[in-house]
Parts: structure tokens; C-alpha cells; sequence
């Protein structure tokens, strides 16, 4: 893959995305402050694979995760699925647990009118910025009770670490409908 090319864990790939907007991580962070969750943060170089990121997730003690944002075949519903980084989601099997029509990678305009995020920088932090809830939030059963998760502040120069329970807590304090489910392993 050229230096031009990038691929995000779920596989987009495209030319790096230009960040011009303001850093969202400050509102990542002030939205955990007011929930109470405790979290570390970590700065690092932009990462955009799965890869690159256990570069400098390697060191820090917790469960590294991806986020794959979906849409379905007519484009009116959108998924985001967490799951363990090494994992594969097999977007069949995923739309037979739904119960949808046939789902696939959502567009980096898709990401940014539903989330407000830029490819490489999904997260379930990103729910702060879809005010409908409208996308729904598909977590692997292997995460539930983990210690400790990594995800991103929004932005991929930064990661956060927070508890299983603190990110049960975030999630129930937004209107997206979250399932737990069970992926096959890889």
C-alpha cells in the first residue's frame, strides 16, 4: 500500500483524510469528566490501521478494540460494531444477527453527517455528536467485563482507556440503541 493509501481496521481505504476541523478530543474528555469515568489518555502520530495503532497501544495495558462503522444496502440504517482488533466481522454473519438487508462500509461523508468523525478516528465517543441516536451500537460479546478498553477521543493522535463499566455508563447516556452480540471468532 503506498504512502498515499491508507486502510482503516475495517478496510475503507482511500487517501488520508485532512483533519481541518477543531481537535474533538476536549470534548470526548469533558463529556466522560461530567459522567464521573475515570480514563487515561495517551497521545501519539495519527494512526489509520489497526496495525499502526498496536504500535503504540502494545505498551498499554488493556484490551485494544476497533470500530467498524456500517450502513445497510438501502443506506437508511448505520451500525457502529466494536469489537477486539484481531477479530475479523464477517459483515454476513453480521447481517444475519441484525436482521438486515446486506450492510457494507459506510462512506467517510456518511462517518462524518452520522458522527462527525474522520476514517481512522471511529469510536463509540462519537455518539456524542449523533444527536438522534439514530446509529445503532453492536458490541462483541468478548469485550463485555474487560478490564480495561482502548478506544479513540474522536481523533486518531490520541487514545483513551476506560473500563468496561465506564463505557456501559457512556453508552447509557445516549439515545443509540446498543446490543451486545457474539461474533465468530478468527
Amino acid at each position: 500500500m503506498s504512502a498515499a493509501q491508507w486502510s482503516e481496521p475495517g478496510g475503507v481505504q482511500g487517501a488520508p483524510p485532512i483533519n481541518n476541523t477543531m481537535d474533538p478530543a476536549p470534548a470526548v474528555y469533558a463529556a466522560l469528566d461530567a459522567l464521573g469515568i475515570s480514563y487515561e489518555r495517551y497521545e501519539h502520530p495519527a494512526v489509520f490501521t489497526g496495525e499502526d495503532a498496536s504500535k503504540h497501544w502494545d505498551p498499554i495495558r488493556a484490551t485494544q478494540v476497533k470500530n467498524l462503522f456500517l450502513r445497510n444496502k438501502k443506506g437508511d440504517r448505520h451500525y457502529l460494531v466494536i469489537l477486539e482488533i484481531s477479530k475479523r466481522a464477517d459483515l454476513k454473519d453480521l447481517v444475519k444477527l441484525v436482521g438486515d438487508d446486506r450492510l457494507s462500509f459506510g462512506s467517510p461523508e456518511r462517518l462524518q453527517a452520522r458522527l462527525g468523525l474522520t476514517p481512522g478516528s471511529v469510536s463509540p465517543f462519537g455518539l456524542i455528536n449523533d444527536a438522534d441516536g439514530s446509529v445503532r451500537v453492536l458490541i462483541d460479546q468478548d469485550l463485555r467485563g474487560a478490564e480495561r478498553l482502548i478506544f479513540h477521543p474522536n481523533i486518531n493522535t490520541a487514545s483513551v482507556v476506560v473500563s468496561w463499566a465506564d463505557l456501559e455508563k457512556f453508552l447509557g447516556t445516549r439515545a443509540n440503541p446498543v446490543r451486545v452480540i457474539t461474533l465468530a471468532g478468527s
